[in-house]
């Protein structure tokens, strides 16, 4: 019972290639204009994406309730999380740039969060080699809320117009609370690593899993270029 949580976070990844595939294949439809459908076709990739959503809120509930917070959980659910959010970027910068519907500010917005992605990510690669495991508190999860209502705006902007520019509003407010999150935790837990808790059995169990495939990568680099000399 507790790889439910990971079962919903699986899906999530899986329906978040269905939803990339549903929403290019309603742009198609919504730039033909001898097609009847025209935006509507977008309520279907906007449906999948709520649904995935929905998952996530069901595997943090079900998780935290029932205590059934995995080693795996905790690694797997913030990387759905990040594979779902940058998919509908990108997909919404693809779809505003063939509209030509205020694509500059898109760019920016988009630019701004792939860069706080890719320090995020960075950071979680030096904490995981150092062995802890980053936690979530009220400053990530408000900036996460801020940004999934701005997507979701976004992405309804696409079958109802009138919706931008508010859905610009709150995306540009999520980009600035990302960027106060990213130096909150860089500041409470990546440079105060001597603060973390003990780890657990499953957690060392993990950590020794990820060393050895680090090893393992290092090791078979290493022998690709002494076949190359």
């Amino acid at each position: 019972m507790k790889h439910i949580p990971n079962i919903l976070t699986s899906l999530r990844i899986v329906l978040t290639g269905v939803f990339a595939w549903e929403f290019f294949r309603a742009l198609h439809i919504a730039m033909d204009p001898a097609n009847s459908v025209g935006v509507h076709a977008f309520w279907v990739p906007i449906l999948i994406y709520a649904v995935a959503f929905f998952t996530d809120v069901l595997d943090g509930f079900l998780a935290r309730t029932f205590h059934w917070v995995t080693p795996l959980g905790k690694i797997l659910d913030p990387f759905a999380d990040k594979l779902m959010g940058v998919t509908a970027l990108i997909c919404i910068l693809a779809g505003k740039i063939l509209q030509n519907h205020a694509a500059t500010i898109y760019v920016v917005i988009f630019l701004l969060i792939a860069v706080k992605e890719l320090l995020m990510l960075i950071g979680g690669a030096i904490m995981l080699r150092r062995h802890v495991v980053a936690y979530a508190d009220w400053y990530g999860k408000s900036a996460t809320g801020v940004f999934t209502a701005g997507v979701i705006l976004t992405l309804l902007s696409f079958a109802i117009p009138s919706i931008e520019p508010w859905n610009i509003a709150v995306l540009s407010a999520a980009t600035a609370m990302g960027f106060v999150a990213l130096v909150h935790y860089a500041k409470t837990q990546l440079f105060a690593v001597h603060n973390s808790e003990p780890e657990t059995a499953d957690e060392q169990k993990l950590f020794e899993q990820v060393d050895r495939f680090v090893q393992n990568v290092s090791g078979t680099e290493q022998a690709e270029e002494q076949k190359t000399k």
